[in-house]
């Protein structure tokens, strides 16, 4: 496994994929500024509502206290913007690598397994539905662990072995169906849901790096890529 670590942290910043490194983190930007805009916009509308509700409630003498809640809960909602970006990655970069799965994918195979024959590529819709299924199952997850982050650093253990759990899943399905079918890709990662945790545990451990989290799908399916090749060996299948 740690050999298969290091080399898709050499793969990832080698030649062949820097364009997808960097179209990679340039979506993964783009998706985190445009769901903190969003967040933000309705945190605002949702102050500026709270605060005229309170001095109607209360008369105008509640106008200085209405406003100094206001821009406390506001800094408040900023630091909390921060912290959610950080808890977004997991579930923004599973999104990102159903765009470029794939052609990491072909890269990994190419540069280390040329004598198998090549995965087929699974079809772009099929990839952004699970890449989708699983951001959305992560925000759940996370939004669940949330409130455990009061009691001393368990809702962190929560949130890293939630992470694990969930990327681990998706990226080994990636690169599994590129040669089984999606039935077959799922029932041999539950063959070997040691493995493929543990692999995500590593995947979990470079998300939770700022800045450097932004090339995790690279990180991610080449790893696996490597795991499917010493648990389940090659075999295609025709698409559907």
């Amino acid at each position: 496994m740690i050999d298969d670590v290091i080399k898709a942290i050499a793969q990832m910043v080698a030649p062949p994929l820097r364009a997808v490194l960097w179209k990679s983190i340039g979506l993964a930007l783009a998706l985190i500024v445009v769901a903190g805009v969003a967040l933000d916009r309705f945190i605002v509308w949702l102050l500026g509502a709270g605060s005229a509700s309170v001095e109607t409630a209360l008369g105008p003498n509640a106008h200085w206290p209405a406003g100094a809640l206001a821009w406390f809960l506001s800094v408040a909602a900023g630091l909390g913007i921060i912290v959610g970006s950080v808890f977004l990655m997991p579930a923004v970069t599973a999104f990102v690598a159903s765009f470029f799965a794939d052609r990491i994918a072909d890269e990994v195979e190419h540069e280390h397994y040329p004598a198998d024959a090549p995965g087929k590529a699974l079809p772009l819709p099929r990839a952004v539905v699970e890449g989708g299924r699983t951001a959305l199952l992560a925000v759940a997850v996370y939004l669940v662990a949330v409130p455990f982050l009061l009691f001393a650093g368990f809702g962190a253990l929560i949130f890293f072995v939630a992470t694990a759990w969930l990327l681990s899943r998706e990226y080994f399905d990636l690169a599994a169906m590129r040669f089984r079918s999606p039935d077959e890709a799922k029932a041999l990662r539950k063959r070997n849901a040691t493995r493929v945790f543990i692999a995500g545990l590593f995947i979990a451990a470079f998300v939770s790096i700022p800045v450097v989290n932004l090339a995790t799908p690279l990180f991610a399916m080449a790893l696996m890529v490597h795991l499917y090749k010493r648990v389940g060996g090659p075999r295609l299948v025709a698409r559907q």
